[in-house]
């Protein structure tokens, strides 16, 4: 889904959102509650892409085969609303720069390398649902780093299809200097733009930036480094939104149950007319496993089971498309089987 396409299918509710966190910096003091902070909201930056359309972009692996040191990203996202309890079904969006400072989907982005263009290219950059633990954990790699900035890892956070955070995680300035010292970085070298967090012009604000920050440890399986980060947003604690946003309008699309699951479960869909429904599911590397159910279906509450014997017990993603005179209109939902 294009960006246009999300805010015109989302409405006014849904742009009253997203414009504050999308071109404004967090107040100089975050938001508490219990043990958790509501994270600082930071620019998107010049490279976000929208690819939530793209079911192969639901995926842990984001790498696309491109070298660096092997980075483990978790993220865990909590309601700071209701004591840091840990959300499910949030959609993780992150992207960042290749080893060498440049971003896939651009043209015309300068460089050690010269004026590169990856305009096509989907490196680094994907989506996940969190899990009932609250968690997305991402396979990467360090990021470099470009002049005007200092090493940093975007992400985006979207509670019920509507964009709830939008932020940036910085590494630790010692952890930089070593990693850019090693053979895959050496061609590039340090930073000589900007050597330390409190010097860029996102992290400067270190009263921030302390909940921007990752926990690296080394990984002596992988040869580099897992980083983790809770991330707090300010979600509902009771209540549901009648029609999600990235629907369109067009369907309500409900939590399978029960999920987990053993071999049968059902998902309820409400259609405000008549409609092709396709639902696909997907491992969590993006990969189609089939295709569940393609029908039409009358307007109304509908409640669909779904047969998933001889699936391997893990967590799957579903997505759900619907097709009518509006268009066709697509979400995403996980499920994990026992």
């Amino acid at each position: 889904m294009k960006r246009s396409d999300f805010i015109k299918g989302i409405g006014l509710a849904g742009i009253g959102s997203i414009l504050p966190f999308s071109n404004v910096k967090a107040t100089s003091e975050a938001k508490t509650s219990g043990t958790c902070v509501l994270i600082p909201q930071e620019t998107a930056g010049p490279y976000p892409y929208d690819l939530s359309s793209n079911s192969s972009m639901y995926r842990q692996d984001i790498t696309e085969g491109n070298p660096g040191t092997p980075l483990t990203l978790t993220l865990t996202i909590v309601n700071v609303n209701n004591n840091c309890a840990p959300l499910s079904n949030v959609r993780v969006d992150i992207w960042h720069c290749n080893k060498d400072g440049y971003y896939s989907e651009y043209a015309n982005q300068p460089g050690y390398l010269g004026t590169q263009s990856y305009v096509g290219a989907t490196f680094f950059r994907g989506i996940q649902l969190t899990d009932s633990n609250g968690q997305v954990t991402f396979k990467t790699i360090y990021p470099g780093w470009y002049t005007g900035r200092t090493t940093h890892i975007h992400v985006e956070a979207f509670l019920s299809s509507v964009l709830s955070a939008t932020t940036q995680m910085a590494f630790p300035d010692s952890l930089n200097t070593t990693v850019y010292n090693t053979s895959l970085y050496t061609a590039h070298g340090q930073n000589t733009s900007v050597a330390i967090n409190a010097d860029d012009n996102v992290f400067s604000d270190t009263a921030n930036t302390q909940y921007e920050l990752l926990t690296v440890t080394a990984n002596a399986t992988t040869g580099g480094y897992d980083a983790l980060l809770t991330i707090g947003i300010a979600a509902p604690t009771t209540g549901l939104i009648n029609i999600e946003p990235e629907t369109g309008g067009q369907f309500k699309l409900g939590a399978n149950y029960p999920n987990p699951c053993t071999s049968v479960t059902t998902i309820p869909i409400a259609l405000i007319t008549d409609s092709n429904v396709v639902i696909e599911l997907f491992d969590v590397q993006g990969r189609k496993i089939k295709i569940l159910v393609n029908d039409t279906l009358a307007k109304g509450d509908q409640k669909i089971t779904i047969d998933l014997g001889g699936l391997a017990t893990g967590s799957y993603l579903y997505q759900v498309s619907v097709t009518n005179a509006a268009g066709t209109f697509r979400q995403c939902k996980l499920l994990t089987k026992e």
